[in-house]
């Protein structure tokens, strides 16, 4: 067995965006927010990820915006590092060293060059006690430096970034932690202390949640467990603090956000529900609801005018300031479990999963975007935390990507047990899946495996369940009034023994049917519906089963529950091997022989990947991830790779896909696929297709390769594409002392005249010069003398224009006509 270093593990996607709050830019045009070890750029309206911050090495814990430069931005992570970004380029700038786990970023425009960090006491990233520090970045030019000027400012504070929040633009914070509010002064170094008691006499939970400091006024604005929001005030004195109180969450409060001038407070909780309080009246408040999700941070602008909020299930939605949703970005659903494991969708290529409750999930791997949500449950669900209600089990996808079967279930206890089986057809016109046909009663008791035929001369899907037995749907047709309308009917119920079906699949071409019944493996002929053979040679519980492909398409492995792997040859109905391995996933590709198997060893997983027909790997990895993987699939590349590694041979068609304990979506990279990406990110980094700006047309610059191009090309001044070269007006406008020049307003229809690009050709022009002429040759002494004058004006003023630049006859018109103008108010001015 040979482990390649040619492939690596790479996480490609699907990271948690709303693990922390984002931070909108000043301009609102780009919103950065965490996403695993990454910082990811959005477009707030294209929705469209524009860069990602690459260098962190943990979980990114914090990002704010740099005070001293709005086009910056701090990240802070778990591997004990501060970054300082570009993010409109996407360079990173310096990297602060300070070998503590960090878990809060915070920054202060009246604490230039400092920032604030929350830090463990004791070192420890699993430590339970946190201590405020700030850290005063030194000013050096290398890149890579260890900050050791740390000051401690508060102990004993929580981890969580909602629970510290700074007042006045930095004056003070204001920080909570269980039933204690600490709010310290930077000028006088005075800190106090307000407790709450557990419960009032009414039973309410007084813990707190989180709080939010007032910009402009001495006001702190705290959230609870009950769901009331307190507004502080006077808490400069110990024994003379007020606060004032208002609800309406029924659950607590997750988050609380002033707008930049304090004129509202947004709050939001698990009722995803959007809500703005007016600071002045506190009783006065706008809501939005129906957000999608429980609501965990609140971002605002710096002007005020786009809010954003992050939600459970792993969105961040971007609001205009007059309540109303602008964009969505919705990251891969992470949920406490995945039960339909992972499926590509042949029509689309996309990873489909289960979403948010009672919904399927279609995710782009190539953009790392949520193309669209289905439906499966049909039901409002309703947050609340003990409910029992609908979700999506299982799901399957038959090859062509043309029907959907997916199971829906509720109910823990099998006496109240409600499930059914719905097949979902492809509407061309929809483009989406429309429900065929419900299905109440497909079984018995639960669900456990359902797979289609991937035979093209027929739509056959199998089901088994606890009940004992496996069924054979088929899809039919009945005649309608006006069109063929598809129908499924059982056509095949089958068991053995009094065994329970645990797991099912086709073989290749459709033609056998394995059913695993207990220790039991039965193969079945799809023709007869007959039992042909049964293998029950491996001990233990058949956990996987899996048909191999192409010229392996004689072989059938299984996985057992006593750590067996094992390889049965169809044609001699014998064992061909067998292994002693835990193997807790296994997939075969449909593209190519290879079969993938996770292995759990010693709290790691480590993949194989192997041929049935051989007996030794292609392809090992140790310790791919940490715990055991919870699912994987093959999905089929755009283009195929052509390397000829005999050990990176096996990626050259698909890509294998796995998702972790932690829900991290991790893949498989070769060096020659980072090379290629690395090179088009450089070819990426200087374009020089990108749009010119106002003052370079108004200057009439010039790129010297755009020149050499143009003229090798034979482009001529004639053409009407061309971008100006800068007029005479506008020369004398930026060379002229301004003191001399006349009134903007003046000026303004001739400079904006002179920006225009001519569309007509010169034999248009010609009669409008001659009705010109005319109109000299009428008054030809004036217009001499007033052109010798304007000459000897502009030479004594030192105007820089050239001797050969000459004034076309419109615009001397227009300068003789600005000469006539009356400007004798301005001296009755200066007499006055």
């Amino acid at each position: 067995m040979v482990e390649c270093r040619e492939t690596r593990v790479v996480r490609c996607g699907g990271s948690k965006i709303s693990f922390r709050a984002p931070v909108i830019t000043r301009d609102s045009r780009f919103l950065l927010c965490a996403s695993g070890d990454s910082v990811k750029v959005f477009s707030t309206t294209t929705e469209e990820c524009v860069h990602v911050l690459e260098g962190h090495t943990h979980q990114i814990s914090g990002v704010a915006l740099n005070p001293n430069n709005h086009l910056q931005v701090f990240s802070c992570s778990l591997d004990g590092t501060l970054r300082l970004w570009d993010f409109t380029d996407g360079i990173l700038i310096k990297t602060f060293t300070i070998r503590q786990p960090i878990f809060s970023l915070y920054v202060s425009e009246k604490h230039l060059g400092v920032v604030f960090i929350i830090v463990p006491l004791d070192t420890q990233q699993n430590s339970e006690c946190f201590q405020l520090v700030a850290v005063h970045l030194p000013k050096v030019v290398e890149q890579e430096v260890e900050v050791k000027d740390l000051s401690a400012v508060l102990t004993d504070i929580s981890p969580n970034p909602g629970a510290t929040a700074f007042g006045r633009e930095g004056e003070y914070l204001a920080s909570v932690k269980g039933l204690q509010l600490h709010v310290f002064f930077f000028r006088n170094q005075k800190s106090f202390r307000f407790n709450l008691k557990a419960n009032d006499k009414k039973g309410a939970r007084n813990a707190f949640t989180c709080v939010a400091c007032h910009p402009k006024d001495d006001c702190i604005a705290t959230g609870h467990e009950d769901g009331k929001i307190r507004f502080w005030r006077n808490f400069n004195q110990k024994k003379e603090y007020t606060y004032s109180t208002v609800h309406w969450h029924h659950d607590a409060v997750n988050t609380l956000c002033f707008t930049p001038e304090g004129t509202h407070l947004l709050s939001g909780g698990v009722e995803s529900v959007l809500v703005q309080w007016h600071f002045a009246e506190v009783n006065k408040k706008e809501f939005l609801p129906r957000l999608g999700g429980a609501i965990s941070h609140i971002s605002v602008s710096a002007d005020g005018q786009t809010y954003s909020t992050s939600h459970s299930n792993n969105k961040i939605t971007i609001i205009h300031c007059s309540f109303k949703v602008s964009a969505v970005i919705q990251g891969l659903i992470h949920g406490e479990t995945v039960r339909t494991g992972l499926m590509i969708d042949p029509r689309s290529s996309a990873l489909v999963l289960s979403g948010k409750p009672g919904h399927l999930q279609f995710y782009s791997l190539q953009r790392d975007k949520q193309l669209y949500s289905l439906d499966i449950v049909q039901q409002e669900y309703i947050y609340e935390a003990g409910l029992d209600q609908f979700d999506v089990v299982k799901a399957a996808f038959d090859t062509t990507g043309s029907w959907l079967a997916t199971v829906e279930e509720r109910g823990a206890r099998c006496s109240s047990l409600e499930f059914s089986l719905k097949l979902w057809g492809y509407d061309e016109s929809a483009q989406s899946f429309e429900l065929n046909t419900t299905i109440t009663t497909a079984h018995n008791d639960r669900i456990t495996a359902m797979c289609f035929n991937p035979a093209s001369e027929t739509t056959m899907l199998v089901t088994t369940a606890k009940d004992g037995k496996f069924k054979v749907w088929l899809l039919g047709s009945v005649s309608d009034t006006q069109k063929e309308q598809a129908s499924w009917s059982c056509d095949f119920v089958g068991s053995y023994h009094c065994f329970h079906p645990t797991n099912c699949c086709f073989s290749a071409d459709g033609s056998l049917l394995a059913v695993s019944f207990g220790e039991v493996v039965t193969v079945w002929s799809v023709d007869t519906w007959g039992l042909l053979t049964t293998l029950c040679q491996p001990p233990g519980l058949i956990r996987d089963l899996c048909f191999g492909r192409l010229s392996c398409s004689k072989y059938l492995l299984g996985t057992t529950t006593k750590n067996l792997l094992c390889c049965w040859n169809l044609l001699t109905c014998t064992l061909e091997w067998s292994t002693s391995m835990d193997v807790c996933m296994l997939r075969s590709d449909p593209l190519s022989e290879n079969v993938a198997a996770f292995c759990y060893h010693s709290e790691n997983t480590d993949l194989f990947v192997f041929k049935p027909s051989e007996p030794r790997p292609l392809f090992t990895q140790k310790a791919v991830c940490s715990g055991k993987v919870q699912h994987s699939v093959f999905a089929p590349r755009d283009e195929t790779l052509d390397s000829c590694d005999e050990r990176t041979q096996w990626l050259n068609r698909s890509r294998l896909y796995f998702l972790t304990e932690n829900m991290d979506l991790l893949t498989f990279s070769t060096r020659a696929e980072d090379e290629r990406i690395l090179n088009l990110r450089k070819q990426l980094l200087v374009d020089d297709s990108v749009a010119v700006t106002p003052f370079y047309l108004l200057l009439g610059k010039h790129n010297p390769a755009q020149e050499k191009d143009d003229s090798a090309s034979g482009q001529t001044a004639d053409d009407p594409s061309q971008l100006p070269q800068g007029s005479t007006t506008v020369n004398e406008l930026l060379h002229t002392p301004a003191h001399v020049l006349p009134a903007a307003s003046v000026l303004c229809s001739m400079f904006v005249r002179s920006l225009l690009i001519s569309t007509g050709s010169r034999k248009d022009e010609e009669p409008l010069e001659q009705e010109v002429e005319s109109e000299k040759e009428e008054d030809d002494s004036e217009e001499e003398m007033e052109t010798s004058e304007r000459q000897q004006d502009v030479r004594s003023l030192g105007s820089v224009l050239e001797p050969s630049l000459q004034l076309s006859k419109e615009e001397e018109r227009e300068l003789r006509r600005v000469r006539k103008t009356d400007f004798s108010w301005v001296s009755s001015c200066v007499n006055c």
